[in-house]
C-alpha cells in the first residue's frame, strides 16, 4: 500500500529575522554616531560663560594647557613662531577663525601674550573657547 504523496510546498523566503537584523545594526549606528564627536585641541578645563555660541566654520584650534604648553592644532607651538604658523595655515583671501582653548588656571599674561600675537593676523577671528554653566 502506497501512501499518497503530499503536495511540495513553494519555497519562501522568511524575513521577519531579517528586518530585526537589519533594525538592531541600524540602532547601533544610530547610537553609536551620537558618541563621536570632533575634538582638536587639548583636554583643558574651560571656564563658564553664559554667552557661549558654537562656531560653525573650519577653525585652527590654539590650545593652552595647565602647564602654559602652547599647542596648536595639537602640534606642539612656540609663542614666537605661533604667528608665521597660523599664517601658513590660512589661503590668502579666506579667513578663518582662531578658538584659544585655555585653562582656567593658565596665568592671565601668557593667554594676553597669545591673543596679541593672533590679532596681528589680519585675516584672523578670534574665538575664547569656555563651557555655558
Amino acid at each position: 500500500m502506497r501512501l499518497p504523496e503530499e503536495p511540495d510546498l513553494p519555497p519562501s523566503i522568511n524575513i521577519v529575522p531579517m528586518i530585526d537584523v537589519i533594525f538592531a545594526i541600524l540602532v547601533f549606528f544610530m547610537v553609536s554616531s551620537l558618541y563621536l564627536t570632533r575634538s582638536e585641541g587639548l583636554p583643558v578645563n574651560l571656564p563658564r560663560a553664559k554667552t557661549v555660541e558654537v562656531q560653525k566654520t573650519q577653525q585652527i584650534t590654539v590650545s593652552l594647557d595647565r602647564d602654559g604648553k602652547l599647542t596648536l592644532d595639537s602640534e606642539p607651538a612656540k609663542l614666537d613662531q605661533l604667528k608665521t604658523q597660523i599664517e601658513k595655515l590660512i589661503k590668502t583671501e579666506s579667513t578663518a577663525i582662531v578658538v584659544v582653548n585655555a585653562d582656567k588656571e593658565v596665568s592671565h599674561g601668557d593667554v594676553v601674550a597669545v591673543i596679541d600675537q593672533l590679532r596681528q593676523i589680519p585675516q584672523v577671528q578670534l574665538a575664547i573657547a569656555a563651557k555655558q554653566p
